[in-house]
């Protein structure tokens, strides 16, 4: 129960941040960090499958709702949470996983985070700013974005975590 209290918590905090200040943020075109996706990859790493990609479905339509993206972010979250499962078993550690571990950086170690974060950082980028671009015309610029964009929020993911998410 405390556990769930805490992800709940955590999900408002993300929301939040990127609703009411990441959101108005101007740092040009290519620099759009999406924060708010850290709450889908802190979830518990033995959390049900099928749990996790319902809330990720509806953390992402609030997004939508936000951003007036039409499901995009929603499809977006959804298939970063179907690949959930084969990047954990990619980045698994010798002995396994605690079975009581979230993914943080306390729990995991700096290397390992980044290793995970970025991946699916990458595929939530990839799936939104070419469903946003819907089409392959502009590849190369889209691909530019998705690179600068999912380097800005690994950085902005990690430093939140640094500063509120410590044990």
């Amino acid at each position: 129960m405390i556990e769930a209290g805490k992800n709940i918590l955590r999900f408002s905090f993300f929301i939040l941040l990127q609703v009411t200040i990441i959101r108005h943020l101007d740092a040009g075109i290519y620099f759009n960090p999406f924060l708010f996706i850290g709450a889908i990859l802190m979830l518990p790493l033995r959390a049900n499958k099928t749990l996790v990609l319902i809330i990720a479905f509806a953390t992402g339509l609030i997004i939508d709702m936000f951003y007036n993206t039409m499901g995009m972010n929603a499809a977006a979250c959804t298939f970063m949470a179907f690949c959930r499962p084969w990047a954990l078993k990619v980045y698994a550690p010798a002995g396994d996983y605690n079975a009581d571990a979230s993914a943080t950086v306390n729990s995991m170690g700096v290397r390992w985070m980044i290793s995970y974060a970025s991946t699916l950082i990458f595929i939530h980028h990839f799936i939104l700013f070419y469903l946003e671009a819907f089409s392959f015309h502009d590849f190369f610029s889209t691909f530019l974005k998705i690179i600068l964009s999912g380097i800005t929020t690994l950085i902005l993911f990690l430093i939140t975590q640094s500063l509120f998410f410590r044990n």
